[in-house]
């Protein structure tokens, strides 16, 4: 997020001399003025110059119509929370085009002075610097106070922005507040930032409720041998009939034109609408097949998928699904990786896979938990050092992890307990790509896949100041999340063979017992399972464990239940965002389906053990 001031002065010589101050500009707004200098723009003008009016404005509306539809409501709450602020709330579609203006009727006629209306377009090729085109460019929150402006129209004015996004990161439109410079209040763009993710959310739970919605109109259409697809607005596939399922391996979510490489052509599109709300929601495509041809992309897509190798037990979930997908894309290169998630969740299982399957598999692996290295250490640690670099030093000197890990994979793990001062120097090694050991004058050259772990919040860290931006950059290329244990319960049932068989113990766990593991919460994560299966093959003497141990599996939990820790109690009751939309995707499919759950299962597509497990759990029987 940025936002600041600017004088006048530093503008003047910017634009009469070419000379940019930089220690007196925010990195964005330098950025956005050179981008300005670069294309033209006129910096003694900035008044609206393309203004959508009459049938192309109405076009335009109804192109996003289901924008406005989601984000007005908080456009007008917005108004209510900023009212006798002297300001205006736009909403603004990808393209920079003002779909609608609204707030106190004086700013407005202002705002008519410089062409600020509704249709026009206010990107920054148009206009100079602005929060709103500043914001469609680089996909963040940002506030541009007066002379921050490019452009002399827009400098009587301050305008915090932020972006509105899917799940995608696909950018849906832009939301705005203005007002006059003197009137400028920091706290505007924290309630612009919450109306955005407020949008965002309702977007979202909107996208589900229609999937589900496409889902159960197609319920009957999918049982029979026709050829056909049910796809969202964009045309990628949502649900499609058995035979399709079966010769198109990961369908969910393909784009209808990629059926082509399997032999599907379109025959015909019949577009879906909500029973609810009326509005376009998908597309019924009917489909005709033949024989496909042998295309190399095909082929590539399926080597890569039998080739990729997990170490571990993969599950079902679709939570690690995508986990795993991930590590498929980033694998093959040589990108930095940061893995993030909480403790237990098996980080570096996911960081050898990603070397496994990597150009640098015939090299080492080195793992080094940063955490629990001494800080006063740390250095030589990594770095190493030569024969008599200070007092105590090995007679040979020391090779640092760095140097162990070359032509390899080194995973640092805790990357986010590494010491200010070690930060520099390891940014350093990134930027060079080679190491110089302490007291060493030759510095070694690097071949290396740097991967990284944190249970931190890096983002968060840089904001408080704790963790370096330029490093954070370095290190946060490709993010890969892994879902906590809660978040993937349908693979505790997979977790628990793989640890069988792991150890030879070769029993059936009893059903009292196997709810209890997918009921609990599992604060510990894979680590704690592990531990409790442990526990229990050692209570059970290696022999299939008796029901009665299912009361003494979680110390933890009744230690904490039995004192009446309030901590406890709260994650009882209290659901994470994902189990949340859960619980609502059930109530949803059981409305829908008129309270069958067999129906509801089917809709959801999980089988009905599941589903009835899940009615227990949000405690919906």
């Amino acid at each position: 997020m940025t936002f600041g001031t600017v004088s006048q002065r530093v503008w003047k010589q910017f634009v009469q001399e070419g000379v940019l101050d930089t220690s007196r500009l925010q990195k964005r707004i330098s950025e956005s003025w050179l981008r300005c200098k670069k294309v033209g723009v006129n910096p003694h003008s900035g008044e609206g110059k393309q203004v959508l009016t009459g049938n192309p404005f109405h076009r335009r509306k109804k192109e996003n119509a289901l924008l406005l539809e989601i984000a007005l409501p908080y456009v007008e709450k917005l108004l209510k929370y900023i009212k006798g602020s002297h300001s205006i709330v736009l909403l603004i579609d990808p393209q920079g085009y003002v779909l609608t203006i609204k707030g106190d009727q004086e700013v407005l006629r202002l705002a008519q002075r410089i062409n600020f209306v509704e249709g026009v377009k206010w990107t920054e090729e148009e206009v100079g610097t602005n929060a709103i085109g500043t914001s469609l460019i680089i996909k963040e929150p940002i506030t541009v106070v007066g002379s921050e402006h490019y452009s002399l129209a827009s400098q009587e004015w301050t305008c915090s922005a932020a972006p509105i996004c899917n799940d995608e990161g696909t950018l849906l439109g832009v939301i705005n507040v203005s007002s006059p410079v003197q009137y400028h209040h920091p706290l505007t763009l924290a309630a612009v930032v919450s109306a955005a993710y407020a949008i965002e959310h309702e977007w979202k739970m909107r996208e589900q409720n229609d999937r589900l919605e496409l889902i159960q109109q197609s319920l009957d259409l999918l049982q029979t041998n026709i050829p056909v697809v049910i796809c969202n607005r964009k045309k990628k596939i949502v649900c499609a009939s058995q035979n399709v399922r079966t010769e198109v391996p990961q369908w969910e979510m393909m784009k209808v034109t990629d059926l082509k490489e399997y032999g599907y052509k379109e025959r015909s599109c019949t577009p879906l609408y909500s029973h609810h709300h009326g509005g376009h929601i998908g597309f019924c495509i009917y489909l005709t097949y033949s024989k496909p041809k042998i295309l190399t992309h095909t082929k590539e897509i399926q080597k890569s998928s039998v080739s990729f190798f997990f170490p571990g037990e993969t599950g079902t979930s679709e939570a690690f699904q995508r986990t795993l997908r991930d590590m498929e894309r980033v694998a093959c290169t040589d990108a930095n990786v940061h893995i993030y998630g909480e403790s237990g969740t098996g980080k570096e299982w996911i960081a050898r896979a990603i070397h496994q399957n990597s150009a640098y598999k015939d090299g080492p692996f080195v793992a080094v938990n940063c955490g629990a290295i001494p800080r006063d250490l740390m250095e030589s640690e990594l770095f190493g050092y030569v024969e008599g670099a200070f007092t105590g030093a090995r007679r040979q000197g020391h090779q640092g992890k760095f140097e162990q890990a070359n032509h390899g994979t080194i995973f640092l793990d805790e990357i986010g307990e590494i010491p200010p001062a070690m930060q520099v120097a390891l940014l350093r090694v990134l930027q060079e790509r080679e190491v110089t050991p302490i007291g060493g004058k030759k510095a070694i050259p690097l071949n290396i896949r740097v991967i990284t772990a944190t249970h931190h919040d890096l983002r968060q860290m840089v904001r408080e100041g704790t963790f370096r931006e330029d490093l954070f950059y370095r290190l946060y290329v490709f993010p890969i999340y892994v879902p906590a244990l809660r978040e993937r319960k349908e693979d505790i049932p997979c977790l628990i063979r793989y640890y069988c068989q792991k150890n030879h113990w070769h029993v059936d766990i009893p059903d009292v017992i196997m709810e209890k593991m997918v009921d609990y919460d599992w604060p510990g994560n894979i680590r704690e399972l592990f531990n409790v299966l442990e526990r229990l093959r050692i209570l059970s003497g290696g022999n299939a464990p008796d029901p009665s141990l299912a009361e003494h599996l979680f110390v933890h939990q009744m230690d904490q239940a039995a004192s009446g820790d309030p901590s406890y109690a709260k994650r009882e009751k209290s659901l994470t965002f994902r189990e949340e939309l859960q619980r609502q995707e059930i109530i949803q499919a059981l409305k829908k389906t008129g309270g069958n759950a067999s129906l509801a299962a089917k809709l959801l597509n999980i089988p009905r053990s599941t589903f009835y497990r899940r009615l227990k759990k949000y405690r919906l029987l």
